[in-house]
C-alpha cells in the first residue's frame, strides 16, 4: 500500500514537472534567437528526459560496443514506435530526422522544431534530397544526425527494405554509423498502431503494463568499407535483421 502511494506521488510529480516544462519551452520557442541555439537544444533533451519520466518509462541501455563511440556519429535505429522520437534524443545529442507531419503535432511540434530537428517529407522526392543537403550541413558544423532507415514506424519487425539517405550522409561526410536497436519488452503495447494522434499514443504509453525500453548500442561502422551507399544500406539492413533474430523473436 505505502509503496503504490510513493509511485502515485512521483508519478503526479513528474508529470507536473513536465507540464510546466513544456510551458516553458513552449514561451522560449517564440523569443528570438531561439531557433536552433545551443541553449535551447540544451533544454529540449532535459525535456525529452522529463517526458520519460512523465511516462514512467525505463530506459535501460545495454553497450554492446567494444571500442568507445567517437564524438560525432549518424546513428541509426529500428523504428518501432513513436517513442524514439523523445528517447533518442534523451540519451544521445542528436538532431533527428522527423517526418513533416511532426511539425504540427499540438505544441509539441514547435518545440522540436526550433530545438532544430529535421524534417523530411517523404512523399516528395526533391523534398528527399533536399534533406540529404541539409543533413550534410549539420554534419559539416558538428553535429550529430539520428536517423530511421526504415522510413518511419514500422511496427516491432523489421520489414522494409532500408532507405539510403542516412549511409549516403555517412559517405559524403566520413562520419561512421552508430547503430542502436531499441526493444520494448512490451512490444504490442507500444507498437506503431492505430489510433495515430499524439493524444492516443501518449495513452498507450501510460497505460502499457511495462515499461521497460532496452537500447542495444554497437560499435560505430566506418563508410570506408563500403563501395557505395547500396553496399552500406544492404550491409546494415542484414545486421539488423540478425539482431532482430536474436533479440526480438
Amino acid at each position: 500500500m505505502l509503496e503504490s502511494l510513493i509511485g502515485l506521488i512521483v508519478r503526479i510529480i513528474n508529470i507536473t514537472e513536465f507540464i510546466v516544462f513544456t510551458v516553458i519551452m513552449y514561451f522560449l520557442s517564440y523569443l528570438p534567437k531561439m531557433q536552433d541555439s545551443p541553449f535551447y537544444y540544451y533544454l529540449f533533451r532535459k525535456w525529452c528526459r522529463s517526458f520519460i519520466r512523465a511516462l514512467g518509462l525505463k530506459l535501460i541501455i545495454h553497450q554492446k560496443n567494444i571500442k568507445a563511440i567517437p564524438e560525432q556519429y549518424v546513428l541509426i535505429s529500428n523504428h518501432p514506435s513513436a517513442v524514439e522520437d523523445i528517447a533518442v534524443p534523451a540519451l544521445y545529442p542528436v538532431h533527428s530526422l522527423a517526418k513533416i507531419e511532426v511539425k504540427d503535432w499540438f505544441i509539441v511540434g514547435r518545440i522540436n522544431k526550433v530545438a532544430g530537428t529535421l524534417y523530411v517529407d517523404r512523399e516528395d522526392p526533391e523534398s528527399r534530397k533536399n534533406t540529404v543537403e541539409n543533413m550534410l550541413a549539420a554534419v559539416m558544423q558538428g553535429k550529430n544526425i539520428a536517423l530511421y532507415p526504415e522510413g518511419g514506424c514500422t511496427g516491432r519487425r523489421i520489414t522494409k527494405e532500408f532507405k539510403r539517405g542516412a549511409f549516403e550522409l555517412s559517405m559524403r561526410s566520413g562520419v561512421p554509423v552508430l547503430p542502436i536497436l531499441i526493444y520494448y519488452q512490451a512490444q504490442q503495447d507500444f507498437e506503431w498502431q492505430p489510433p495515430y494522434q499524439l493524444m492516443d499514443k501518449i495513452w498507450h504509453f501510460l497505460t502499457s503494463r511495462n515499461k521497460n525500453v532496452e537500447i542495444f548500442q554497437y560499435d560505430v561502422i566506418e563508410p570506408d568499407k563500403f563501395k557505395d551507399k547500396y553496399e552500406f544500406s544492404a550491409y546494415m539492413q542484414d545486421f539488423y535483421r540478425k539482431k532482430q533474430t536474436k533479440y526480438l523473436e
